[in-house]
Formats: structure tokens, sequence, C-alpha cells
């Protein structure tokens, strides 16, 4: 978590957290100093928002100066001018002034770069889920329906989660949702255990051990929604990226009511990785080096939906970058080979010279409509021309 801290110039005295920021026990970001050299004007990543707030340098508490919900993004300022760009569960980002009126930050856009494509669109609802955990924990989440929705309906969902895992779902526009969603799909967005936007408890809650509090989470949310009589339980698929690909496999390895999965930039064999990604210093702090073993228990623990793939049984198709170096995609070669000798269905597509993100917008639309089509066809069975056989 990221922490407001004080710098002395000269380095005469050492660096001291802000306590009114320490008591927010939220990450922020983008710091400004105020006029008076009193205050420092910061973003806070607080439960689904990123929220602007004043905090003293002195005695008395951080003050939010903008409503929420609301999600800010990079911002400037000069003299009494300041624009920030922002948006929304149904408004792609945009640039906005900034005013203060009554204490409160107000925004007025500057630019309309999306009003006529967005006029031209039927966008599905979002709105906040919560549900308890096994523990008791309470866990926050999005669910964004179809624009046509009707309520009491139940209708096909997808559990999509997001990667970091140290970040949030949170009340921003979402291509993802607003897709699946205008393709008849209820999309469900959960901000588990190690999330950012809940305190640094809840952040470390899966140290060391992954896989675990992070499921129930995810799991006790698609049980409100089945519940709430939005998902049909026998339609759900479940998907993610990087941490979120991680995080589908340990889903698939643990609860066999998905009927589909899409697992991007993942991993589920983590010993393998160690010395070939780029957090060689996270596995030595947080776990410990293979050999001792202790951490060997604790690397097998943490790799059971390669080490134990035979409990799987949902259709996978797992996707990368050929030269993701984040997470190398030997990760998705393994569970691609595991389940492949399970007979369990599953494809296999890496993206010629792309990084962890994929970029070429080719391929981005490539990605999305095999996502569809993989749940079109095994959630749906609605066989396309993406799923009907392996793609070379």
């Amino acid at each position: 978590m990221e922490h407001l801290t004080l710098v002395a110039v000269d380095g005469a005295t050492p660096p001291r957290r802000v306590a009114a920021s320490e008591a927010l026990d939220r990450g922020v970001s983008q710091p400004r100093w105020g006029d008076d050299g009193k205050v420092i004007y910061a973003i806070v990543a607080d439960d689904m928002s990123a929220y602007g707030a004043r905090i003293p340098l002195g005695a008395g508490s951080a003050v939010p100066i903008t409503d929420r919900p609301i999600v800010l993004g990079p911002r400037h300022s000069a003299g009494s001018c300041a624009v920030v760009i922002s948006g929304d569960d149904n408004h792609a980002n945009e640039v906005y002034s900034a005013s203060a009126v009554g204490g409160k930050l107000k925004f007025q856009p500057l630019t309309h770069r999306n009003d006529a494509l967005f006029a031209d669109l039927q966008l599905g609802t979002t709105e906040e889920v919560r549900a308890t955990s096994k523990d008791g924990t309470e866990v926050h989440g999005l669910l964004t329906k179809p624009a046509n929705y009707i309520a009491g309906t139940k209708i096909p969902m997808l559990l999509r989660i997001h990667g970091g895992p140290n970040s949030q779902d949170q009340h921003a526009f979402s291509f993802e949702r607003q897709w699946f969603a205008a393709n008849g799909y209820a999309v469900l967005a959960v901000n588990y255990r190690g999330s950012s936007g809940r305190g640094a408890k809840f952040s470390r809650a899966i140290w060391a051990d992954w896989g675990h509090y992070e499921v129930d989470d995810l799991g006790a949310m698609v049980d409100q929604v089945v519940k709430m009589g939005v998902a049909d339980p026998n339609k759900l698929g479940v998907g993610g990226w990087s941490y979120g690909g991680i995080l589908t496999d340990y889903m698939i390895a643990t609860d066999n009511r998905f009927k589909a999965a899409t697992s991007g930039a993942g991993t589920a064999f983590t010993v393998g990785f160690y010395g070939t990604d780029q957090y060689i210093i996270q596995y030595d702090y947080e776990i410990g080096p293979p050999w001792e073993p202790k951490a060997w228990d604790t690397y097998q623990k943490i790799s059971y939906p390669f080490l134990h793939a035979d409990r799987i049984k949902t259709p996978t198709l797992f996707l990368g970058g050929e030269r993701d170096f984040n997470v190398p995609i030997q990760g998705g070669q393994q569970m691609y080979q595991a389940l492949r000798s399970l007979n369990v269905d599953t494809q296999l597509v890496i993206y010629p010279n792309e990084f962890h993100s994929i970029t070429r917008p080719s391929y981005v639309r490539d990605r999305y409509e095999r996502y569809l089509a993989w749940y079109e066809s095994h959630i749906n069975g609605r066989p396309t021309a993406s799923t009907a056989a392996p793609q070379k």
C-alpha cells in the first residue's frame, strides 16, 4: 500500500509518514502541496472509488473533497485552475475542470470525445454487491447487467477477476464488462482479499497463502448473485488476466460449477517460475527459497491447480503474450498440457511479440472475440468458428 511520506530535501531528518494519511489505512497517490504548505492534496483508493482528499501535515484528520463514488485519474493544477481525467460506470474518461464549491470539488467536462459514440450505445447497468465470505469477512464487488435485463430473470453470468492482486475493480468505465453485458451476460467483478481499497490487513490477508481466501471470497459473491436470482447457476463462466488468470486456475481447481473459463497470463505451478519471472525478491521474501522445507511445503500448497489438475473439469482457454517476462507464457502452456493430458476441452493462444499486456489492436479484438466464442460455445451451447476447432 502506498503511504504518504515526507522527505527532507537536505536529508537532515529521516523520512516520516503523515499521521492523518496513516489513519485512513488506504493507499494514496498523486500528492500535491497546498498553497500554504500545511496540507497535501492526494487521491485515496477506497472501496471501489478513488477520491480527492485534503490531508493536514499537523493535527487533524484527512477530509474528502469530492463526493463518492468517483474515480479520479491523472490531474494537474496551476494557480486556481485544475483539471482531471475521470469517468464512471457509464462514461469513458474525459478531461474535466475542477473548482471548489463549499469545500468540495465540482467538475465540468472540458472534452466530449466519446459523446457521439456513447449516444448510439445501450450500456449495461452497474450496481454494488456485497456478500459474506466463509469466515465472516464482508466482500464487495460490482455487478453489470445487460441493458435489456428484466428483473427476476436468470441469465448466464461471468465472474471476471481483476489482476494485481493489489488493485481494485471500481466505478470506472470497463469495456470488458460492457462487452459481455451487450452479449447477454451478467458480469461480476469482485474485490477479493488481496485487493486494494480496503486497508492493509485486507490486502495482506493472502500473504504466502494464495488461492485460499480469494477463492472463498469469489465463491461467496457468486453464491450471492445466484441467490439474488440474477445468475443462472447452470450457466456460469469465469476468467481473468495476470493474477486474475492465476485465480481462474484456482477457481476451476476448487469449484466445478463453472461451464467455461479463460485464463490469461497466469501460472499454477509456482515453483516452476522461480528465477524465470520478475518476482524473485517477492518469492524469497514472502515464501522463501524452495530448498527450505517450510517454503517447499508452501510452494506445493499454492500450486494445487497444477499438482491437482485432475480436479478440473471446466473447459478452459489459456492465453498469453509470447514475450511476457512478467508472467511468462509457460504458465499457460503447463496448464494447457495438463488439461490436454486429462482430456478436458482446452485451447492455447499465444500472441506473437506481445508482452504482459496485449496491445496490438488486431490482437485486442481477437482476444475479446475468442473470449466470447469460448463462453458462447460452452455455456450457451452455440459453437462458433473460433471454437469449432483449434486455431493455428
